[in-house]
C-alpha cells in the first residue's frame, strides 16, 4: 500500500490543495490521501487560527465525495504543537513497515526542512512527494542541501498546474465580502457562510 500524508492548517481548505493531493495520488500511483489538519501548527505559533473543528469539518466537506481521500484527525487529536515527524511515527506505527508513506509539501517548504523537528528522522519514516511548478527545475536547496544530499531516494518532485490560490487570500476576500466560488468547493463555500468564518479582521 502506497500512503500520501496531506498536512496543513487547512484554514481554509482549497481547491489548490485538492488538486495537488490529485496530481500526487496520480503520478505516484498512490492508494490513499490523508488529509491532516494541524492541531496547533509550531510554525504559525503566536498567530491567530481558526478553531480546529472549524477546519476539520471544512476538510472532511471538501475530500467526502474523492473515495481516494480521507480527513485524519490524529494531530488536532494530540496535544501540544504539531510536528510532522510525531505524526508520521504515529501512523508508521499504525500502517506498519509495509506500507510506503509519503508526505505531500510543496517546494517552497523544502528549504526550511532542517528546521522541522528531527527532519532526518522524518526522511527515514517516509519519502516526501515535494510539488513543484509543471516544467520548473527544483527548488533551491541551500540550507537544506547537506540534509537531502544523503536522501536523494526518499525524495520525489511531482509537477503540478500553477495554482494561484491562497488559504490567506481566501479569508483576505471573505473579509472584504468579495467571491470565493470556485476557489474552495462549494459545500466549503456554504459552511464557511453558514459559521460566518474570517468575516472580523
Amino acid at each position: 500500500m502506497k500512503l500520501g500524508v496531506m498536512g496543513g492548517t487547512f484554514d481554509p481548505v482549497h481547491t489548490g490543495h485538492l488538486i495537488a493531493a490529485e496530481e500526487a495520488r496520480v503520478k505516484l500511483a498512490l492508494d490513499t490521501i490523508l488529509f491532516v489538519p494541524a492541531g496547533r501548527p509550531w510554525l504559525k505559533a503566536g498567530c491567530f487560527i481558526t478553531p480546529a473543528a472549524h477546519r476539520v469539518q471544512m476538510v472532511r466537506l471538501a475530500t467526502e465525495s474523492n473515495p481516494f481521500f480521507e480527513l485524519s484527525t490524529i494531530e488536532v487529536e494530540r496535544p501540544g504543537h504539531s510536528y510532522t515527524v510525531d505524526t508520521m511515527r504515529e501512523l508508521r506505527d499504525r500502517y506498519g513497515s509495509k506500507v510506503e508513506l509519503f508526505f505531500i509539501l510543496g517546494s517552497d517548504s523544502v528549504s526550511g526542512l532542517p528546521q522541522w523537528k528531527e527532519p532526518e528522522e522524518i526522511l527515514h519514516l517516509c519519502s516526501l512527494a515535494v510539488m513543484r511548478r509543471a516544467g520548473g527545475l527544483p527548488p533551491e536547496q541551500k540550507k537544506s542541501e547537506q540534509l537531502l544530499s544523503g536522501n536523494r531516494d526518499k525524495i520525489v518532485f511531482v509537477d503540478m498546474p500553477v495554482i494561484g490560490i491562497s488559504s490567506s487570500d481566501i479569508r483576505e476576500r471573505v473579509r472584504k465580502g468579495l467571491s470565493v466560488r470556485y476557489m474552495v468547493p462549494d459545500a466549503v463555500e456554504r459552511y464557511i457562510a453558514e459559521e460566518d468564518l474570517y468575516r472580523c479582521p
